[in-house]
């Protein structure tokens, strides 16, 4: 797929998921800002790709692309938009020399570019351009750059090989134990996707070396965001960014804008609103939020100071000037600075929270999960006073927004004491959740 086309794709799968098929096909377009023909041209590819990853029988394949999509919590170690990911952003010609290419090599015998040439030239339309040795060069570069193949030890003409050194040199049991560590650190460690990538790798691996055996997967993980799995398609681009202390160049669709993705414009007779607001700025920390399952950029800007951004609402992301490490490294500690006390990334003004926590009602040892939750979740807080049936927990933290969620969720565990304006917004929060259950 073409760059500015992975955009579109992680926008479209998104809906897709969260809508669940309740659009229209012009309600989804509308939506996407894109036109309906768009719109199922990129949901054909997006089968194809689906179908390909999958190795499907051709008498499933009409059905692959929908039970992908569809949610089913014994499968869920596997992301259903992961896919995405392993069809790479590459162009459809791109996508055929390289799929020959690992194919040709799939087979354990080292290569040189003259037979890889020949493999890639073999059975192309007469009238379709031909790829040259400098192109096959190129894809052997890419390849080697991701550490999908390496070059043998030799003389020129050099010959390459798969790198798959790690699978072949452990046993069964050594395979299977690789598998379990991978697949417990790709589901709870961020970010995510490469160790995805690699636990199905060895699934595969596993399952070829014993096809009757399926691959064990001793956990099942329920709570998966697609969203943070699509948006990780961003997280490379803008690590180096930050590394490389360089502005970057945007076009920011907000959570409440009406359309989620515009097409570049490349023909100016047909040039029409994006919707979406172009903006550049200097990127200092990226932040994810386990709660909602979301990333945030934050960065400086010239003019409007400190700016935060939802990640999914990027598209476009490219890489502009750098700027002069004293003032990165200044931008960087004056955002430190303000979200020091900040449960997540608010800038507000700090406030004392106080909070009093019911022990759960026990019998002999017994677990106070109410305490160990406050301990684990609870960050820089404290616990102030303790008695056996209940403590006070306090924290300063910049503004309620964003803790109160958190607070919410203990329910009738949990009383906030201050701030008086928290107590009350959870009062009538309470009270409006009360009416609802009232008798008719």
């Amino acid at each position: 797929m073409a760059k500015e086309s992975f955009d579109k794709e992680i926008q479209f799968l998104r809906m897709l998921v969260l809508t669940s098929g309740a659009y229209s096909r012009q309600q989804f377009a509308e939506r996407l800002g894109i036109s309906v023909h768009t719109f199922d041209k990129t949901l054909k590819k997006l089968k194809e790709v689906a179908t390909t990853l999958q190795e499907q029988p051709p008498e499933a394949q009409a059905q692959g692309f929908t039970d992908a999509l569809r949610f089913n919590y014994y499968e869920s170690a596997d992301p259903l938009l992961l896919f995405l990911f392993q069809a790479k952003s590459l162009k459809e010609s791109e996508s055929l020399r390289i799929s020959r290419i690992l194919a040709a090599l799939n087979g354990g015998q080292e290569l040189a570019i003259k037979d890889l040439l020949d493999i890639c030239c073999c059975g192309l339309d007469p009238e379709s351009t031909f790829p040259d040795e400098k192109t096959i060069r190129g894809d052997l570069k890419y390849l080697q750059e991701v550490g999908a193949i390496v070059r043998g030890a030799g003389p020129r003409p050099y010959r390459y090989r798969l790198n798959n050194d790690l699978v072949k040199q452990l046993t069964g049991e050594e395979l299977m134990d690789l598998f379990d560590f991978v697949d417990i650190m790709a589901n709870t460690q961020l970010p995510s996707v490469q160790g995805y990538l690699l636990r199905n790798s060895l699934k595969k691996e596993l399952l070829r070396l014993d096809a009757e055996k399926q691959a064990i997967e001793p956990f099942l993980y329920k709570y998966h965001y697609y969203s943070r799995i699509l948006d990780e398609a961003h997280l490379s681009t803008l690590l180096a960014a930050i590394r490389s202390r360089s502005k970057v160049q945007f076009l920011y669709f907000s959570p409440k804008a009406d359309t989620s993705y515009a097409a570049k414009s490349t023909n100016p007779l047909f040039e029409r609103e994006s919707g979406g607001r172009p903006e550049t700025a200097l990127p200092l920390k990226i932040v994810y939020d386990h709660q909602y399952g979301r990333w945030y950029l934050l960065t400086h800007s010239k003019h409007m100071g400190i700016r935060k951004y939802r990640m999914e609402g990027m598209t476009q992301i490219e890489e502009g000037e750098a700027v002069t490490e004293e003032l990165f490294l200044a931008e960087q500690s004056a955002l430190e600075q303000q979200i020091a006390t900040s449960w997540l990334i608010d800038t507000g003004r700090p406030v004392t929270v106080r909070a009093k926590f019911l022990n759960p009602q026990r019998s002999g040892s017994a677990r106070n999960f109410v305490k160990e939750r406050v301990l684990l979740q609870g960050q820089w807080g404290v616990i102030t006073e303790e008695d056996l049936h209940f403590f006070i927990y306090e924290i300063t933290v910049n503004g309620t927004t964003e803790i109160k969620p958190w607070l919410r969720s203990f329910g009738s565990s949990c009383e906030v004491l201050a701030p008086r304006q928290l107590r009350q917004e959870l009062i009538a929060e309470w009270k409006e959740m009360l009416d609802y259950y009232e008798p008719f």
